[in-house]
């Protein structure tokens, strides 16, 4: 059990450092005046999910979900 419990606390480093990485990739939400005047209506505002912004957003998501069942899993204590 000790050597499960190595392996998961590896992958939660492995994740947390991920998740960091990806956040600080990721770019501002705030548009400025663009948005009020309606340049979000661009080609790359409605595929936004198919762009690479929109990979990391997806990938932050997974990243999150994986960190939070990993931080539950290694507090449970099933593993002392």
């Amino acid at each position: 059990m000790e050597v499960l419990k190595m392996i998961l606390t590896v992958i939660f480093i492995l994740i947390s450092i991920a998740l960091t990485v990806i956040i600080l990739m990721q770019e501002g939400k705030s548009a400025g005046l663009g948005a009020i005047a309606g340049a979000a209506d661009t080609y790359w505002g409605k595929n936004k999910g198919r762009s690479v912004e929109g990979m990391l957003v997806k990938g932050t998501q997974i990243l999150v979900i994986a960190f939070i069942i990993l931080a539950i899993v290694l507090n449970l204590g099933i593993f002392s």
